[in-house]
């Protein structure tokens, strides 16, 4: 039988001083908007010291977190099994089981564009794709068993379609943008070409279902109406999708000269063009959805909309704005879509600091390690 997180929390009550209890997946949200504020400012079309230091210091802080969190994370399945089968059958937080692959794999690209700064380019490298490999199989295995245990559910009734449904959807897609930065540390021929094709099968996988969740998300915006206002800033997650499709179209059209050569560089060419394209294409949605975002957010805020782990959809989804946007403009070589990356970056960072400044609080205060 199914029983809700919330049941659970009802009907096994804990001491409010047990830290382990409640840390549910999309505590490794903060990962991901912690790391893509990292990796976002090392690919930005601007080059100031400063910039690069900053953005090293913050992929620390990311990497710590990520082993911060899964340390709880597993003491939360270890200790309070029951809790973390609660929250597992929970037909919405179940799809945050999209953000630790994620997580993963947005400390990996850190570390290969930040980490031979601290160790080495051997060491970071191989970080790098240690991670990615463990995010890319994990991804790959969500984006499976979440709508296998969605469509399977004993009692489907008064589900309806969220923004988070694309949580699964999303991993295998950052791992066709982060797996086009691992490209150029393998060796040339077959194994680059391996690599380019997985990313490009991942970058199908992804962009299809995604976009057909999309579609009932965006019915249900507009035939249900708001979702509740604590869930809000959720409706930021369907830029995760559309930002990191651009990435990923733009980077691995761009590394595709690297494999196709010689007689084949007609191949590279037609797939950069292709990212050019979509690129573009997908760039005049994304600024629908984003500026619907932003006036369903302030929408919300007039509602009285509270601080919760929800507000971490601010910066992952806008980061992956910023590197699509970055990873575009270095395409078209296009000044404009440049400068906009700077400007997306700034709003990124005034996004980060204050989630960031409202999570801290809320651990120290155990707000935030209360049932969900």
């Amino acid at each position: 039988m199914t029983v809700s997180a919330p049941a659970l929390a009802t009907r096994v009550p804990l001491p409010r001083t047990e830290p382990f209890a409640h840390i549910t997946p999309n505590w490794f949200a903060a990962v991901m908007g912690t790391g893509i504020v990292a990796t976002s400012a090392a690919t930005l079309p601007v080059r100031f010291p400063v910039v690069h230091v900053f953005a090293v210091a913050v992929w620390i802080l990311a990497a710590a977190a990520l082993v911060l969190i899964s340390v709880a994370f597993a003491l939360h399945w270890v200790r309070h099994r029951e809790h973390a089968l609660g929250y597992w059958q929970h037909p919405v937080m179940m799809q945050f089981y999209g953000a630790p692959p994620m997580a993963l794999l947005t400390v990996g690209a850190g570390a290969g564009l930040l980490g031979a700064d601290l160790f080495g380019t051997a060491a970071s490298t191989a970080v790098f794709a240690t991670l990615w490999i463990a995010g890319t199989a994990l991804g790959l295995l969500t984006s499976v068993l979440v709508p296998y245990r969605m469509i399977t559910a004993a009692d489907p009734r008064g589900v309806t379609a969220v923004p988070a449904w694309l949580m699964p959807v999303v991993p295998p897609m950052v791992s066709a943008s982060t797996g086009a930065v691992l490209l150029p540390h393998l060796p040339e021929g077959q194994w680059r070409l391996a690599l380019l094709c997985a990313c490009y099968a991942m970058f199908g996988l992804s962009a299809i279902v995604g976009m057909m969740t999309l579609t009932l998300i965006y019915g249900r915006l507009v035939h249900g109406g708001m979702p509740p206002v604590a869930a809000a800033p959720t409706v930021w997650i369907t830029l995760g999708l559309i930002g990191q499709s651009i990435t990923a179209a733009n980077l691995l059209g761009t590394d595709a000269s690297t494999v196709f050569t010689g007689a084949q560089s007609s191949v590279a060419v037609g797939l950069h063009v292709f990212g050019i394209g979509y690129g573009l294409i997908m760039g005049g949605f994304g600024a629908l959805m984003f500026g619907l975002a932003t006036a369903l957010t302030v929408h919300a805020a007039r509602r009285n909309l509270g601080f919760s782990l929800t507000w971490w959809s601010f910066t992952f989804p806008i980061g992956t704005c910023v590197t699509g946007a970055t990873a575009l403009g270095n395409a078209l070589e296009f000044g404009v879509v440049r400068t906009l990356a700077v400007v997306l970056y700034v709003v990124l960072l005034a996004a980060w600091i204050t989630v960031a400044a409202h999570t801290i609080r809320g651990v120290l205060r155990r707000n935030l390690l209360q049932p969900s």
